[in-house]
């Protein structure tokens, strides 16, 4: 029996894998993430508060609008406090409504990633030519408001469609965080050449463990600290990275927000022993690494 496979990268244990370390021997690499999304005014994708699978209505749309009015101000203040840099994968139309974001993150010398025009939609389905557009429509709205064009992407929902890795390279883009498939980047086969997948956690994230799982404020910071504290252990083995995700409306509400800090306090006592960075900072230290060292990068040139 034969059955459908992707042809994007081959099989790889990661304990079979040769070894390598981050800048200064850092074994751990951290990054945190937030998301920063508008959505269409009831039509179209959007999560909801109480039941998953609500229809689109006022209230599910003002809950959403919290993060980019009050949420992601309430995060900016922690990460300053904390002196944490961070990457924000935007929708280019968030930042259209509200341009002091953008102009927050530039001040803070944070990373922008292309995260679609809106999460009202899906890259999914969309023939190449449109999703091609819609490509192009965030990477342009992105550098209107960053001053540089983003080099890497967060679909909306994390969607691709069949074209999606050949469209991103195609316009410009050096890495994407769709394929949460590993603990170490590794490299994608595309028909320009290879693209750079970084880890991104659909599982250490904020919306799907505390909006659709219905985990508490503080379980979900008690996952921060035992991811962090295994994979610190871990990365003695080999290197690794932890990612932290998080969406304005949701961790950006002060009850989640108390717990999360605790958790982030947690990490910074091992601050000396990380390399807490940006994905671009991680993507360009993996580019330079030789040959053979990291998963498909027999594929470089």
């Amino acid at each position: 029996m034969k059955l459908p496979d992707q042809t994007r990268y081959a099989p790889s244990a990661i304990v079979s894998r040769p070894d390598y370390s981050w800048p200064d021997g850092r074994r751990l690499a951290v990054q945190i993430f937030t998301n920063i999304e508008h959505h269409a005014f009831r039509t179209g994708l959007g999560s909801d508060s109480t039941v998953p699978g609500s229809p689109q209505t006022q209230r599910n749309y003002a809950w959403r609008d919290y993060g980019n009015r009050v949420g992601i101000w309430n995060i900016l203040s922690m990460l300053d406090e904390l002196g944490l840099p961070a990457a924000h994968n935007c929708n280019s139309a968030a930042l259209d409504l509200m341009p002091e974001i953008g102009r927050a993150l530039v001040a803070r010398g944070d990373e922008f990633i292309g995260h679609g025009r809106t999460n009202a939609e899906r890259q999914e389905g969309m023939w190449e030519e449109d999703e091609r557009r819609l490509i192009q429509q965030s990477r342009d709205g992105l550098a209107r408001h960053a001053g540089v064009a983003p080099r890497g992407w967060l679909g909306p929902w994390l969607s691709q469609g069949a074209h999606t890795l050949d469209l991103l390279k195609e316009e410009g883009f050096d890495y994407m965080m769709d394929w949460p498939a590993d603990d170490q980047p590794f490299w994608m086969a595309t028909r320009s050449g290879p693209i750079l997948s970084i880890p991104y956690s659909i599982e250490l994230n904020d919306s799907p463990a505390m909006v659709f799982r219905h985990h508490t404020g503080r379980e979900f910071a008690q996952m921060v600290t035992d991811q962090f504290d295994e994979m610190l252990d871990q990365s003695r083995h080999r290197p690794l990275v932890m990612s932290i995700v998080l969406h304005t409306f949701v961790v950006g509400q002060p009850f989640r927000l108390r717990p999360l800090r605790d958790a982030l306090k947690h990490i910074l006592a091992h601050r000396d022993r990380l390399w807490i960075t940006r994905p671009a900072a991680l993507a360009a230290h993996v580019a330079g690494l030789p040959k053979g060292i990291v998963p498909g990068s027999e594929m470089l040139s």
